[in-house]
């Protein structure tokens, strides 16, 4: 709660409680202002959002404490040293917590929250006793919307005792998160130990990642390792797009820092610019399969809706719905930006009642409206405005949705209309994929290739063919065969799109893989090493005893046909330039050629 998750520029150095030219002065004036910091409550809680790598949406946010603005304590280093030095961190933490819970949680359910904890504090008995199930309901939040962030580089010392203090919390359905992992201190140990349900990267590793070939191989060892461990890995401190795109790159599951949004005192979620650079990223890498629907905005749904200034009254806006039954919501503007919302059911029940209009007709609308209605940019996806629409707390699952454009008010898309386009594109998708596989088809291959030819990065595509396969569906029957262009589209699956490499279903038994770069050799030896080792149990033990079957030729003779095999065929843009999809066709068809002339599962890269 106290970190300064800042950029490195913004950091401070803590003041010393004592100075050479001050004498004993300096510490009674800092413990004179941490006592009025604590006394008055004059922390500030800002909040910034956990963004998910592969498609946007907002897993949570991060409550960070501030103290007060112009003074040698506003920097939470120097304000929780000074506690820490004072004795007085017991105090300042759940004044911090306090502050938190409340802005978080102050119009009922929130989003998930993490909450920076000390060991030393979680360790106290009086945490314990206070921070309970009971404690959390006067918030209207329940534990499994909490995780404590605990730092691994104060976590040292009686580990089996923490770790019983850390079982308990699970228990109460509390989350872990071991934060700035890879810092240097305890390291893999406590994570082991621990089984957190995310680990938070060490900025320093995030830091330039993208030009540091270590840092990329040591996040991805740590990426690896939490997939096994079915733990969710948060890059911290993402500052560049190229950051992020390599975090994305490699698999990382989340994202914090300011590139995907700043430290607020309101939860704002990431902006327009910062999801399309997640959904292009990913949709070069698969992560997302592309549709001709996806680059619609939310702000091609919007329409025209009734808007009022803060100082309105509640009969004011009372009257706006009931002359317009087809009015779902009013917004509250200010100065041309979103202030709050009142949807139509929210109204209706505080006038309703023997007194509700009298009590309420005179009011502002400022004091009862929604002042966390969900607003988004104008050019974020549909399909991320329905995620986070569908994740907002029951009571506001159908309230409209407001639309800004450069921060101003610019309309409202209500919940039908954003459902019946989220359909639209999802049949438009299934539409698009091959039936059998459940892998992307040809239109879909087609323009992700277009766009790997019209960019300047480098790729190489992978055209996957089965051998032998049409004699072994005529023997084998096409229920059989059937099975098997399942089986080699879930080892395509396992092993390209585990690494974030697109893969699609030409037809038939031809399959086609993008991988960005020219490093394509390994995963071609995994796939014919998984390949060899599952098909034989496609066949039957007399047939693979005899090591093949009989079956007519093209030209209707009989022929011997060896166990199935595959054939990688690769081509890159290292050596040529390719104008359109065409000639990369025709140059993948040469050297898939030379791959037939081999008997075994083989592959050739250009």
């Amino acid at each position: 709660m106290g970190k300064g998750r800042i950029s490195t520029l913004d950091k401070e150095r803590r003041p010393p409680l004592k100075d050479g030219k001050s004498g004993e002065d300096e510490p009674s004036a800092l413990q004179k202002l941490l006592d009025r910091v604590i006394r008055n409550g004059e922390i500030q809680t800002v909040f910034q959002p956990i963004v998910s790598l592969r498609d946007g949406s907002v897993l949570g946010y991060e409550a960070l404490s501030r103290g007060p603005a112009g003074t040698p304590l506003q920097n939470p280093d120097a304000l929780f040293g000074v506690a820490a030095e004072c004795g007085r961190l017991w105090d300042l933490e759940r004044l911090c917590r306090k502050k938190a819970l409340e802005s978080a949680y102050r119009g009922g359910a929130g989003p998930h929250l993490f909450l920076n904890v000390s060991p030393d504090v979680i360790r106290d008995k009086k945490f314990r006793n206070g921070f309970t199930k009971e404690y959390l309901k006067k918030y209207q939040v329940g534990s499994d919307k909490v995780s404590f962030e605990i730092t691994e580089k104060n976590a040292a010392g009686n580990l089996e005792n923490f770790k019983n203090i850390i079982s308990h919390y699970r228990n109460q359905d509390y989350k872990i998160a071991i934060d700035d992992a890879g810092a240097g201190y305890s390291g893999l140990t406590m994570i082991t130990d621990l089984h957190p349900q995310y680990i938070k990267l060490n900025m320093s590793l995030v830091r330039g990642i993208d030009r540091d070939g270590y840092k990329k191989a040591l996040v991805k060892s740590l990426n690896d390792f939490c997939r096994i461990a079915h733990t969710a890995l948060i890059a911290e401190g993402i500052e560049t797009e190229r950051e992020l795109q390599t975090l994305i790159d490699i698999g990382v599951h989340y994202g914090q820092g300011f590139f995907l949004q700043v430290p607020d005192r309101r939860m704002k979620p990431p902006g327009g610019r910062v999801l399309e650079a997640i959904r292009k990223r990913n949709m070069q890498n698969n992560n997302l399969y592309f549709h001709y629907l996806s680059g619609i905005y939310i702000g091609n749904l919007c329409r025209s809706s009734a808007t009022v200034p803060p100082n309105a009254t509640a009969e004011q806006v009372y009257n706006i719905f009931l002359k317009d039954d087809a009015v779902s919501g009013v917004t509250v503007v200010s100065d041309g930006r979103v202030a709050g919302a009142v949807a139509r059911h929210r109204i209706d029940h505080l006038m309703s009642g023997q007194f509700g209009f009298s009590l309420h007709a005179r009011r502002p609308i400022a004091s009862i409206m929604d002042t966390r209605p969900l607003v988004t940019d104008f050019e974020v996806p549909i399909d991320l405005v329905s995620k986070m629409a569908m994740s907002r707390p029951p009571a506001k699952l159908y309230d409209f949705i407001i639309v800004t454009r450069d921060s101003r008010y610019y309309g409202i898309v209500t919940i039908k209309d954003l459902l019946e386009k989220t359909m639209e594109i999802e049949v438009s998708d299934a539409r698009h994929r091959n039936p059998l596989s459940g892998l992307p088809g040809n239109l879909i291959i087609e323009r992700t290739l277009t766009k790997c030819i019209e960019s300047s990065d480098p790729f190489t595509v992978l055209y996957i063919d089965i051998d032998n396969f049409k004699a072994y569906n005529d023997v084998y029957g096409f229920e059989h065969g059937d099975s098997v262009i399942r089986f080699v589209a879930k080892l395509l699956n396992d092993i390209f799109s585990a690494k974030g490499i697109f893969i699609g279903h030409l037809g038939g038994d031809d399959f086609l893989a993008v991988l960005p770069g020219y490093g394509a050799a390994g995963a071609c030896d995994e796939l014919l090493r998984a390949f060899d080792a599952g098909i034989r149990c496609f066949y039957s033990e007399e047939d693979l005893k005899k090591g093949y079957i009989t079956a007519r030729n093209r030209r209707g003779e009989e022929e011997q046909f060896p166990v199935m095999t595959v054939s990688v065929a690769g081509v890159s843009n290292r050596t040529r330039k390719y104008e359109n999809i065409y000639q990369l066709s025709e140059r993948a068809s040469v050297v898939k050629k030379k791959c037939k002339q081999v008997w075994n599962s083989c592959y050739e890269i250009e």
